[in-house]
């Protein structure tokens, strides 16, 4: 009879705890393909939900156990006694198994967000090396504006010295032109009105020659500073 007893006793927490197996069976299911396939680097909550599921499952089946260790010490069948080892053998790779997943999808996570940090310091330094491209890129591009002005500079030197030179050149020839006129108008006093004439004429001319030549040179020097 107290066998008996023992036994109905035993059958409840029997099948409660194969019940428990079976709903653990289940999760961990879904939680091996959690594993497998979550590359996220922070948890969400159906993860979150299903681990803290896990673990109640586990404590739950834990104590079913340890109640049924308490009546099998108190005296249980040889049968009994291996059920419960056999039980307690599922707890323990469930519980193991639960664990190692849990570490691995830790390890994962940890390993995902090193690679995030390490391509947000390579976006980093090639944005600092496009940076720095781009500040040589404007030096070199102003270090050839810079050649062009001078090259422009020079033309526009070499341009007024031509100018100069043409100016000396027509001043020392009508210097020429005038000492023989100055000649010709003492001799000849009808022709030295005709000669001063000319000479106004002139004087006018190289004057206007000069504002040209002076202007010309004045626009090219604004043109050349405001490009």
């Amino acid at each position: 009879m107290g066998f008996t007893s023992k036994t109905e006793l035993f059958s409840p927490n029997l099948l409660q705890a194969r019940k428990l197996e079976a709903q653990l069976d289940e999760q961990m299911n879904a939680y091996r393909k959690l594993v497998s396939t979550n590359i996220s680097t922070k948890a969400d909550a159906a993860e979150s939900d299903l681990e803290s599921w896990i673990e109640r499952l586990i404590k739950q089946l834990h104590q079913v156990n340890s109640q049924m260790q308490a009546w099998v010490s108190s005296g249980g069948s040889d049968m009994v006694s291996h059920t419960l080892t056999r039980h307690q053998e599922i707890l323990q790779d469930i519980t193991q198994e639960f664990y190692r997943l849990r570490s691995s999808l830790r390890a994962k996570k940890e390993h995902a967000s090193l690679l995030d940090d390490f391509k947000e310091f390579d976006r980093t330094r090639l944005d600092l090396e496009e940076g720095a491209e781009s500040e040589q890129h404007i030096l070199l591009k102003e270090h050839a504006s810079i050649s062009r002005n001078t090259g422009h500079m020079d033309n526009v030197i070499s341009q007024a010295q031509a100018t100069l030179g043409a100016l000396v050149f027509q001043r020392s020839t009508f210097g020429g032109i005038n000492s023989k006129l100055s000649n010709v108008s003492s001799r000849l006093p009808t022709v030295n009105n005709i000669l001063s004439a000319i000479k106004r004429k002139k004087s006018m001319d190289t004057l206007i020659l000069s504002l040209v030549a002076s202007v010309c040179i004045f626009l090219i020097l604004i043109y050349w500073l405001t490009k």
